[in-house]
């Protein structure tokens, strides 16, 4: 009997990527229909469970806001759903009869989803929908915090995809999660991709496991708050976004960045509606509570209220305090309110104008959040489009909550709970992820030309170089050159 417990871990995963393997082997004998049952089947039950899930996750992880996790349990049901349903996931999905060209949509295979504490139910439940809905079967590896709400937000649903037609370990979850036993997930000669959500770390682990994988990793995303604005609602918004369960979504604003001109109008505002700016020592007992002298995040602040946190940092604060501010001129390790926090904490700068202010939105996504996400707050759209084509983001969020607009919930965006940083953020994409990240195209191409025809294409053009390389005057300008080389001498 095995005793370690990397060794169990270890041991389960391999059985149950087995289980997985055999289960698929099955699925994709299925057709669209049956699998569109099946997922119809799985949003349903994760619709009328979100709260109680959201209930198991609060009470579990101690991170944020109840009420805000069965509405993010409901939009990874329902929303995503709904988005999905009619999507052709499985043969053919586009047929181009003019051009002969026919595509195929085929799975991946078995898919490791690596689920993260901040948002845990919520998670299991997209990637479990957006696997099936593409054919796959899918392993999750839960975040050792939030291991019970995961592992029953994975029991239910894979009990519902059975009765609705699924073969049994389809849908499955890691129940010893070690580093160990998640690394040898990631690495599993069967796990045909890595479905990835979480820190830093963690993504660059699955990057570096020798299996494709879609990984995403922080958001450091910067508000700009443009003259042009309308201010309460730019702020109304922006706190809607920063309070939501507690800042956990990696969408979230960071920093935001405004002009000296509207500079106090937007401090005003901020305070109206729950801002509190820090100031003196609070500045550094708060910033010594977001990380230790060395830079590395204190997680114990992540997802809690700003009052928690203030008493955490040994400061007092008025009891209706939505957010905590501090004004702020520099961005870098030593500066602990530049970086993600999330928690309801905001950097606020100023700049002369807006093309200042698109520096410091470009020096903060530098500083943790390349590729991810940036909110612009404007009436100007000359100065949104000069803004946007800048910006090294993935998704320029215009007039919206950072955190609903960049999963898609208060834009047309894909809804989505894991959002791709492209190339430039260390992502493999840049989209919000769906079924479609997760199947291959095969591709039927039929012949239109034979080599013939090839040959008669650039014939003509083969024959007009000849004849302009004809018509050089080879002798004058070797007797140019000639000269010129005398001249050095």
């Amino acid at each position: 009997m095995i005793k370690d417990k990397d060794l169990k871990s270890i041991q389960e995963v391999r059985e149950l990527v087995e289980k997985a393997k055999e289960a698929h082997r099955i699925f994709k004998k299925k057709s669209q229909k049956d699998i569109d049952n099946i997922v119809k089947a799985m949003a349903n039950i994760a619709y009328r469970e979100s709260d109680r899930l959201a209930k198991m996750a609060a009470a579990e992880t101690g991170f944020g806001v109840y009420e805000h996790k069965i509405i993010k349990n409901k939009f990874a049901s329902k929303a995503v759903y709904e988005y999905i349903k009619d999507m052709k996931t499985i043969g053919i999905v586009n047929e181009d009869k003019e051009n002969k060209v026919i595509e195929i949509a085929t799975p991946v295979g078995v898919i490791a989803g690596l689920v993260p504490s901040t948002n845990p139910t919520s998670t299991a439940i997209y990637k479990a929908l957006i696997a099936v809905k593409s054919g796959n079967a899918i392993v999750f590896s839960p975040h050792p915090s939030a291991l019970n709400c995961i592992r029953e937000t994975v029991r239910i649903l894979e009990e519902e995809a059975k009765i609705a037609g699924a073969p049994e370990g389809l849908i499955s979850c890691m129940s010893i999660p070690t580093m160990e036993g998640t690394d040898a997930l990631m690495k599993h000669r069967d796990v045909a991709l890595i479905l990835a959500t979480g820190g830093s770390g963690m993504v660059k682990a699955a990057y570096s496991s020798g299996t494709p994988a879609l990984g995403v990793g922080p958001g450091n995303v910067p508000a700009f708050i443009e003259k042009s604005a309308d201010i309460p609602l730019a702020v109304k918004r922006i706190m809607d976004s920063k309070t939501f369960d507690n800042g956990t979504i990696c969408a979230s604003e960071q920093a935001v960045v405004t002009q000296n001109c509207i500079k106090n109008q937007v401090k005003t505002e901020f305070v109206k509606q729950g801002g509190y700016f820090l100031t003196g020592e609070e500045l550094d007992k708060v910033g010594n509570t977001i990380q230790d002298r060395s830079g590395k995040f204190n997680s114990a602040i992540a997802g809690r209220s700003a009052i928690k946190i203030a008493e955490m940092a040994g400061i007092k604060v008025p009891n209706d305090t939505r957010v905590l501010i501090a004004e702020q001129t520099e961005v870098g390790r030593q500066y602990p309110f530049s970086r993600e926090k999330l928690s309801p904490i905001l950097a606020l700068y100023a700049e002369e104008d807006w093309e200042r202010a698109c520096d410091k939105c470009i020096e903060l996504l530098n500083y943790g959040g390349l590729g991810h996400s940036l909110v612009i707050h404007s009436k100007d759209e000359d100065i949104i489009k000069e803004f946007a084509l800048r910006k090294p983001a993935s998704r320029i969020l215009i007039n919206t909550p950072s955190s609903q607009g960049g999963i898609g919930a208060s834009t047309n965006l894909a809804p989505s709970l894991t959002l791709g940083c492209g190339a430039i953020g260390g992502s493999a994409t840049s989209d919000n992820v769906s079924p479609l990240n997760l199947i291959n195209i095969r591709r039927m191409a039929y012949g239109i030309k034979e080599l013939e025809d090839i040959a008669d294409e650039y014939k003509d053009e083969c024959s007009q170089r000849e004849e302009r390389f004809n018509n050089v005057d080879v002798e004058r300008i070797a007797k140019l050159v000639i000269a010129e080389l005398k001249k050095g001498k």
